[in-house]
């Protein structure tokens, strides 16, 4: 099949084969580009979707984005479950298997050195919101019979207000420190935009960790005690994923190539928009 080359991760030669029937974007099925002892996972894509001018106009495509998003999601969850992958951005393009390579001998070092640090590890994801009835509690109020009453009012819901963000932030601060505490590393990304989300609630903690398997169920246990710890809280744990949060040390991996695209789209940041529901996300910028 020819076509331009679309590459998913970087990764250290697979322990184990990719599931069945795997489908990449544009539908082919993805294959293993090996380079100096390094896996490149790659698929063909048409140019007509995907050289830079098409894949501007395409990228403006919500429909076609959550498709391709998801396509190669897919991959990434494959390829998570038997290695530790190093993800590329989405739409991350080649002319050719040559062009991959060049890339690859580039930023061998880099991949390495990352890929060392990540080998055995999954990131997962942890956000707190304050649920909508607490944040309606606090700004409840009856009407007031006289102007006395009015301003008595606005001086409790502005309390009840302060107190629920008070104890948000408490609980997030101390929730980060306590799961800080048992991962490798933790990134703390930006609230997420309730609006873009569509999630309810306020998001307080956006945070992503780095942990081994071995310590994931561990982990996982301990998230899942601190729900109901805290009233008018919630807790959402997604994962376990690619290490996404944590690959930006690699010469920039999830850089848009010069091969043939240049774009700033993410998977994993389109997904934690809502826009495209392929991980639940955690996080804003993926990789």
């Amino acid at each position: 099949m020819t076509g331009l080359r679309y590459v998913y991760a970087v990764c250290h030669p697979l322990g184990a084969p990719l599931q069945a029937a795997l489908s990449g974007v544009a539908g082919d099925p993805p294959r293993l580009l090996t380079h100096r002892g390094l896996i490149a996972v790659v698929s063909h894509v048409p140019e007509g979707d995907f050289a830079e001018e098409p894949l501007r106009r395409r990228l403006e495509d919500l429909d076609w984005l959550t498709e391709t998003a998801r396509a190669h999601q897919q991959v990434i969850d494959a390829l998570t479950a038997v290695t530790t992958p190093l993800p590329l951005r989405l739409a991350t393009v080649f002319r050719d298997d040559s062009g991959v390579r060049v890339m690859m001998e580039e930023r061998e070092d880099d991949f390495r050195r990352v890929l060392d640090r990540l080998a055995g590890r999954v990131e997962w994801g942890v956000k707190v919101y304050v649920e909508p009835e607490a944040q309606e509690a606090a700004q409840a109020a009856s009407k007031p019979a006289s102007g006395r009453d009015y301003l008595m009012q606005r001086r409790s819901k502005a309390r009840a207000h302060d107190d629920t963000w008070q104890r948000a932030e408490r609980f997030a601060t101390g929730l980060h420190e306590r799961l800080s505490a048992h991962a490798d590393d933790a990134r703390l990304h930006p609230p997420q935009n309730s609006a873009l989300s569509k999630a309810s609630g306020q998001n307080v903690l956006n945070a992503a960790y780095l942990v081994s398997r071995a310590e994931s169920e561990e982990f996982v246990e301990m998230v899942d005690r601190t729900k109901g710890e805290e009233s008018g809280m919630r807790v959402e744990l997604t994962g376990p994923w690619a290490a996404y949060s944590f690959v930006e040390s690699a010469g920039e991996p999830g850089g848009a190539e010069k091969g043939a695209a240049d774009t700033g789209a993410a998977d994993k940041g389109a997904a934690e928009t809502g826009a495209v529901e392929t991980r639940g996300a955690e996080a804003g910028e993926g990789a």
